[in-house]
């Protein structure tokens, strides 16, 4: 049987909004980050589509998005939904980054940052551990960019530099799950509640 795994990025921040490197370190949503959690909410609503367990990153960015769109503050905090850890390039402004993502690795760990492998590693891990679980049909997953794009690499099926490297916040991964695999259905921007894959 096919399950469904709805994967989010959070909403706007204030480092975002500010254009700085936010990993491990957070940052309050904006006003246009708790809208467009609004908006979330509503797309999920429009299309009755109703979760039987929540998961957000430990981040308080991914929660406060969490609790807009579903209203609940029933859910489970992981770890490994975590932004990719920048070491000390946490804060700093994002033009100093790195322009491909070749560079990523030996970048940040001169920093004392976290692979892109690990994040990925550990991410993969735990969505597969969520969606393994038996009573584990429909379920939200709020996160980060980096490590959605993480993910969304180890499942990719066409060409690696067609996958987008930044998506919108609280843009929504939706995923199928079924034999132990995931496959991308679509990605949805809520702001205009259109297809963005």
């Amino acid at each position: 049987m096919t399950k469904k795994l709805f994967l989010m990025r959070h909403g706007e921040t204030l480092f975002n909004q500010l254009k700085k490197v936010q990993g491990a370190c957070d940052s309050p949503l904006t006003e246009k980050g708790i809208q467009q959690a609004h908006l979330a909410r509503e797309y999920f609503q429009e299309r009755n589509i109703q979760f039987d367990h929540l998961y957000a990153s430990t981040q308080e960015r991914a929660c406060d998005t969490l609790e807009i769109v579903t209203g609940s503050k029933n859910y489970q905090r992981l770890k490994e939904l975590k932004e990719m850890g920048f070491g000390s390039f946490e804060g700093e402004q994002q033009f100093l980054q790195p322009l491909g993502p070749e560079y990523f690795d030996s970048f940040y760990l001169q920093f004392g940052g976290e692979s892109m492998s690990g994040v990925q590693k550990r991410i993969t891990a735990a969505l597969h551990q969520i969606m393994a679980k038996d009573d584990h049909q429909n379920v939200l997953a709020v996160s980060h960019n980096g490590a959605c794009i993480s993910f969304l690499q180890t499942i990719w099926q066409g060409d690696g530099n067609e996958l987008v490297r930044a998506f919108p916040n609280c843009a929504i991964f939706i995923l199928n799950y079924a034999d132990e695999k995931f496959q991308l259905e679509d990605i949805i921007d809520p702001a205009t509640k259109q297809s963005i894959l």
